[in-house]
């Protein structure tokens, strides 16, 4: 076996479809990459796993009866997968027929890069930013913050998304989006999974990172390209979607950068949120918009009891 293709998904039904619509075309199109698709899908509600057992015999879907997350259920599936490299994917992704063995074939000629990530598109086709380096201190107070709101085009966003490098190069990077990562087993193997801690967000950054210290290059391939439906499946849960996101950056504050900064962090994250929840409370009590004002103070309200 060549390639292990996971899906991990939760409540996309329609998108999860067209996603496997589109890798069963690309095993048709490279037929020379011996290919298996596995589904792990996340106790959905929508009839997701009926659709794949009705639809796509071929794929071997796991349903399990919990919400697993990003790491732990690409870590079941892997623990399954059987192909020399191992592509882990979101249902919430169309291919193109040829990504996928273009990287595998990128990756048979540099033995030296544990990991690749093609370019990913938004749906009207522009480039979607998905290489980086490596978060910094001031990274991770600027990059999705109201700091970035107020100032998205300042110096530590622009480096963080390796603004100076081109999408349509291909190029050694820290990290790629693990929307779509393609990973040789040896270095899943040297590098162990993915950390479970990270239920949802930092997982990627947090292996690669561990991934170039045990000496293996991460690129992106920009002839390889995948159209993304970003965060279809974490916007139904918009509270929860940013309570995970900061617990994970904080987490991965403390894990590379010390407790202190992670203190520093999560006290500026709490007085960013409790503004704007002020903010859309003196928007309520003038009488503007006042549903969605309700809906937005509740949902901050439950970030800052998180923080």
């Amino acid at each position: 076996m060549d390639l292990s293709i996971i899906v991990v998904n939760w409540n996309v039904k329609d998108l999860l479809r067209d996603c496997l619509n589109s890798l069963l075309t690309a095993t048709q199109t490279s037929p020379h990459v011996a290919t298996e698709i596995i589904v792990v899908d996340s106790a959905s509600t929508d009839g997701s796993p009926q659709m794949v057992r009705g639809e796509f015999p071929q794929v071997h879907l796991v349903a399990s009866t919990e919400n697993l997350g990003y790491a732990n259920g690409n870590n079941y599936g892997v623990d399954l997968a059987q192909g020399r490299y191992l592509f882990l994917l979101n249902p919430d992704t169309v291919v193109e027929p040829d990504a996928p063995a273009l990287m595998v074939d990128y990756l048979d000629s540099h033995p030296d890069v544990g990991a690749l990530g093609p370019q990913l598109l938004w749906p009207d086709g522009s480039v979607q930013s998905s290489r980086r380096r490596f978060p910094t201190v001031g990274s991770l107070f600027w990059e999705s913050t109201l700091l970035g709101q107020w100032f998205p085009d300042n110096r530590h966003i622009r480096r963080y998304h390796t603004a100076d490098q081109s999408p349509d190069q291909t190029q050694p990077v820290d990290w790629v989006v693990g929307a779509a990562i393609l990973i040789r087993r040896e270095a899943w193997q040297q590098v162990g999974p993915i950390e479970a801690d990270f239920f949802m967000y930092f997982e990627e950054t947090d292996w690669c990172r561990r991934c170039a210290q045990a000496g293996w290059q991460i690129h992106y391939l920009p002839v390889a390209k995948i159209t993304h439906f970003e965060g279809k499946s974490s916007e139904q849960v918009f509270a929860d979607r940013t309570i995970r996101f900061q617990r994970s950056k904080i987490r991965y504050t403390r894990k590379y950068f010390g407790v202190g900064w992670a203190v520093a962090l999560r006290i500026f994250l709490w007085c960013t949120f409790a503004f704007q929840w002020a903010e859309e409370t003196a928007k309520w009590l003038i009488g503007h918009r006042r549903t969605l004002r309700r809906e937005r103070m509740t949902a901050y309200g439950q970030v800052l009891r998180s923080l």
